[in-house]
């Protein structure tokens, strides 16, 4: 009995076996009929587009073909540095004027007639211009980080197939009620 059962077992039912054959980014499924899956996470690599953004900004977004995203990302790093700039150069005039009020032995509430600010005050500019200064460095950091991680995400979301009947729309309503009285508003109405 028992060499019936592993002969048995050994032998192949063809018709619940399918070939199945791999390519470098393809599926193949031998049956009655051939199907193809197409694999689109080989043409969208994310370490790749992790490494383009990494070396120049906005280039991960080029690789994965957001071109869109491109004035977000340059505009971000031009309004910090603008910002940056702005904040170094009030930080410069307001130290020069602090230390120009500390070697020439102004008092604390003693006013500068040259800049009408006094050293205590000019001492509160300076720090508040170079704490600005520091943070809008550290935003151009954070701004550099988002963009690359941008460009990762969305070069994985690449093959993320949406429903085809997936319908997303906003519409005004108007609902009476007894208790409330009229009201008005707007509907996200997201149908599956």
């Amino acid at each position: 009995m028992f060499i019936l059962i592993t002969i048995c077992s050994t032998w192949e039912v063809n018709a619940q076996r399918k070939k199945v054959k791999y390519s470098q980014d393809s599926l193949y499924a031998e049956s009655v009929d051939t199907v193809l899956i197409k694999s689109y996470a080989t043409r969208y690599n994310p370490t790749k587009a992790i490494l383009y953004a990494a070396v120049v900004p906005g280039l991960g977004q080029i690789y994965n073909k957001k071109y869109w995203k491109l004035p977000l990302v340059y505009g971000g790093f031009y309004a910090i540095g603008y910002g940056i700039n702005f904040y170094q150069t009030g930080y410069e005039k307001y130290k020069n004027q602090l230390f120009f009020n500390i070697e020439n032995g102004y008092a604390e509430s003693q006013q500068n007639p040259e800049s009408k600010f006094t050293t205590a005050q000019l001492r509160t500019l300076t720090d508040r211009y170079r704490r600005e200064r520091d943070f809008m460095i550290i935003l151009m950091g954070g701004m550099y980080l988002l963009q690359m991680i941008d460009a990762h995400v969305d070069a994985h979301l690449k093959e993320f197939d949406l429903n085809p009947r997936l319908q997303v729309s906003i519409e005004p309503t108007v609902e009476q009620n007894a208790l409330l009285g009229r009201q008005t508003g707007v509907a996200l109405i997201i149908k599956f």
